[in-house]
């Protein structure tokens, strides 16, 4: 794919979304921080339900870690995983108290010496809370950066590194959102809304669906 044509996608997908953000609901780069370790193998809708009523009742590494195990496992017992997950959460905390006082670090290295975050989520973070202009790859971008042509690799890592040199930079900030919301609404695992696509005549799929 020539660069004129990975422009006019990022073009059209601002567009039709000026100001892309996840979907996942929060105030702070620490809840931030827990809903993303709490998304893995979970809806973004699971986690928001379950998160409304912790937040409220503890927001803070302190306060999370006052809650405990049982009593942080209490607010998350619907999302999937839920106990490793809080283990997780818990440590997380408590590293957080201990080296960073109680504050989200802004380095991709200190956020993955944390438990439970590996260099997607601390893309999440970096580039939601912290406006960097990192791509985060989850399947739904890695279905999306491979089918189109936009930037093709076998593996995660690859289609990062690719989307990252490929993508124009100033579409770099918003790039993880535009594409995570085309795969999950549009460029869908098992059928591809071809018909509704806004890119459907640049991408460079060969099987586009007709209805």
């Amino acid at each position: 794919m020539n660069p004129q044509k990975r422009r006019k996608i990022f073009e059209r997908l601002r567009s039709a979304n000026p100001h892309p953000t996840t979907e996942l609901a929060y105030r702070t780069p620490f809840e931030l921080l827990v809903s993303v370790v709490l998304s893995a193998q979970a809806t973004d809708k699971s986690v928001n339900l379950a998160t409304e009523k912790l937040y409220r009742v503890a927001n803070t590494p302190q306060a999370l870690l006052a809650l405990g195990m049982e009593g942080l496992i209490e607010h998350i017992r619907t999302i999937g995983l839920y106990r490793s997950k809080a283990k997780h959460i818990l440590e997380t905390c408590r590293l957080l108290v201990e080296r960073h006082g109680g504050k989200v670090p802004e380095s991709r290295e200190a956020l993955e010496a944390l438990p439970g975050v590996g260099r997607k989520t601390a893309n999440v973070i970096l580039n939601t809370a912290f406006g960097h202009p990192t791509i985060a790859v989850d399947t739904h971008i890695f279905r999306v950066a491979n089918r189109t042509g936009l930037a093709p690799g076998r593996d995660v890592r690859e289609v990062e590194d690719k989307l990252l040199k490929f993508v124009p930079e100033g579409f770099r900030k918003d790039a993880h959102h535009w594409l995570i919301l085309h795969g999950r609404y549009v460029c869908k695992a098992r059928k591809p809304a071809c018909p509704a696509c806004v890119i459907r005549d640049l991408c460079e799929f060969r099987k586009k669906t007709k209805a």
